[in-house]
């Protein structure tokens, strides 16, 4: 029986058990997630069909038997938390939630702000210091992160960026200056416990998200003032050039969740080895008649083919936060 709950990813497993448990209980649990936890699991939740006897009472077993390994102190642990949310959620996104259960700190204001949408966001920190917008922007998701980032101008894009990268930690009067500040906004309490936010990975992974013309500017900049840095921004983001890392089964399976006009549109301004990484992963016959199409496709705009890129990117990223995937190891208008 848990042999088919296994079958599961980490994603569908907590979908089942919180569905498992009724309306009140789960929404007691769902309190404890972030905005987009809730918003991956609620949708997993409501997707899943076809859930069989078997696989939720296996679900319920390796989590009854999990509970029952732990003395009253092991659930306590740090360790126990954290094996218990990997689990649940994953690596990413354990990390994430472990470090506010973890760390003691008061970012209640900050966690408000993302359930906000990009930009109310930008109309809250727009006036603050550019430090100010890098710790917020820190605690945001990467994705969210772009989205209102892309709303400053662009002098400033890089600038935000730069102090994202070289951030080691938020200290106790800068976590304070930043919960008083959101405290006009919304009501809560003024905390003062450091918090680690930031970094080179931090900025990687915003930039990831940020429309290629726009991304390729940042990185400009950021390159003339810290060159050592944006040499090691750039070695951390996940580009589509990255996609040859990918397993065949990988390939597969990101190639059933996007559209073949983006496909093609993306292949376009590819290297022939990943362009024979997603032609060797189809039908004969699809295969060769996305050959015949490449061959025939007229001049594109460079920008178009990163946001088609970009596009897949998000897919690909999507498909990894639900464990589908395992991920490895960046224009203007010209023409391809």
């Amino acid at each position: 029986m848990a042999e088919e709950a296994r079958k599961l990813t980490g994603l569908e497993r907590s979908a089942v058990f919180l569905r498992s448990l009724g309306e009140e209980e789960a929404a007691e649990v769902l309190k404890h997630m972030s905005p987009k936890e809730v918003q991956q699991v609620g949708q997993a939740m409501a997707t899943l069909t076809n859930v069989t006897r078997e696989e939720v009472q296996g679900v319920i077993d390796t989590f009854v038997e999990t509970v029952e390994q732990e003395t009253g102190l092991g659930i306590g642990s740090h360790d126990y938390v954290r094996n218990m949310l990997v689990g649940a959620l994953g690596e990413d996104k354990a990390g994430n939630l472990l470090d506010r259960i973890l760390s003691g700190g008061n970012t209640s204001g900050l966690e408000q702000l993302k359930w906000m949408d990009a930009r109310g966001i930008y109309e809250v920190i727009r006036l603050e210091h550019p430090q100010i917008i890098a710790i917020v922007c820190s605690f945001l998701d990467p994705d969210q992160a772009a989205s209102v980032l892309a709303m400053f101008p662009e002098r400033d894009q890089a600038n935000v960026l730069l102090r994202i990268a070289t951030l080691d930690g938020v200290q106790p009067a800068a976590l304070s200056e930043l919960n008083e500040i959101l405290e006009k906004q919304f009501s809560g309490n003024a905390g003062s416990q450091t918090a680690t936010v930031g970094g080179v990975k931090t900025a990687a992974d915003i930039l990831n998200f940020i429309e290629g013309t726009v991304e390729a500017t940042i990185m400009e900049q950021i390159k003339e003032t810290e060159p050592d840095l944006g040499q090691n921004i750039e070695d951390l983001m996940f580009v589509f050039d990255n996609l040859i890392d990918l397993d065949d089964r990988g390939i597969q399976t990101l190639m059933r969740e996007i559209q073949t006009d983006q496909l093609q549109l993306a292949l376009k301004g590819a290297d022939e080895g990943l362009r024979e990484k997603f032609l060797s992963n189809m039908s004969q016959r699809a295969a060769e008649m996305l050959r015949d199409d490449l061959e025939a496709m007229p001049p594109v705009r460079v920008s178009d083919v990163e946001s088609a890129q970009k596009t897949i990117l998000t897919a690909t990223r999507v498909l990894s936060d639900k464990g589908e995937i395992m991920l490895g190891g960046s224009g203007g208008d010209d023409f391809l």
